[in-house]
């Protein structure tokens, strides 16, 4: 793969279905401003699109997706927020103090709460085809979808709380594996199979490597075959359901200790992350600001 080559591939791959690719194999899909951007550029053009009924979200490479990807400009906070500007993410371009918290807190709210709940209530069924390993904030691309469909090699981890932090930006813990199964998952950081996955109600399906594709494109083409309004209907409903539980107003909360816990961090020691995370962690380059 050439650096020239988009982030994110979009394919008609079936009447009435269009299916996104994560395309960042080589960087194990991790998130970059870029990609999240060019991946909400993707549903937003298969939601405007009346032919597509049902969005796949699948990744190329050996893994669904590594999480943030804290090699992003090497680090560099200052240069991680001037590539906003072309965006124009709400309160990070201009008149802010970088030791503040203006600028992550509204990055953050944008990039990662706010696009992730922007996917979940797209007009139009989601389903994430998901391999390999799936971690942190990966675990932010799959959750938004309606249906999640896993091979056999999947494993799922939160390794937030290992950081210092109190669980990814999206905190849809809860609601995906239910309290008690949510907190042994974050306390511990421990790795989640596909079948665990599955069992704890978070995976509707799990197949071997090889049947994943097709096993998505048969279940994208069944509901392909609905109304396409009493889905949208449904799932409205259903979302509505959830959200009736408190689901949202817990997730605001969320957000808001999640950026307590990085300015904990950053009083302490100057990092947004648990320092000695940061030390023993090879997936921050070494010279990244953020070892310094």
């Amino acid at each position: 793969m050439t650096s020239t080559e988009p982030t994110v591939l979009y394919d008609l791959c079936a009447p009435g279905i269009a299916k996104i690719t994560l395309n960042r194999p080589d960087a194990r899909n991790a998130q970059d401003t870029e990609l999240l951007y060019a991946l909400n550029e993707a549903f937003d053009r298969a939601a405007g699109d009346d032919a597509v009924r049902v969005i796949i979200l699948a990744a190329n490479g050996p893994h669904f997706s590594s999480g943030h990807d804290l090699r992003e400009h090497n680090g560099d906070v200052a240069r991680i927020y001037a590539s906003l500007r072309e965006h124009r993410t709400v309160g990070t371009w201009s008149g802010f103090e970088q030791s503040g918290a203006e600028a992550p807190f509204a990055r953050e709210m944008e990039l990662y709460w706010g696009l992730c709940e922007r996917w979940r209530n797209l007009p139009k069924p989601t389903i994430a085809q998901v391999h390999g390993k799936v971690i942190a904030a990966g675990l932010m691309l799959m959750w938004p979808c309606d249906l999640i469909v896993a091979s056999d090699d999947a494993a799922f981890q939160d390794n937030t709380v290992l950081m210092g932090i109190s669980g990814v930006e999206y905190f849809a813990h809860p609601w995906e594996l239910g309290v008690r199964k949510a907190k042994e998952f974050l306390f511990t950081s421990d790795w989640m199979s596909a079948r665990e996955a599955q069992a704890a109600g978070m995976v509707n399906r799990v197949v071997p490597r090889d049947q994943l594709e097709g096993e998505t494109l048969a279940l994208a083409r069944k509901i392909a075959l609905k109304s396409p309004f009493a889905l949208k209907l449904t799932k409205e409903a259903l979302n509505a359901a959830e959200d009736a539980q408190g689901r949202r107003e817990a997730m605001r909360t969320a957000f808001a200790l999640h950026h307590l816990l990085h300015s904990h961090w950053m009083r302490i020691s100057g990092t947004p992350l648990d320092s000695q995370f940061i030390a023993s962690s090879n997936v921050i380059a070494k010279d990244s600001p953020l070892r310094k």
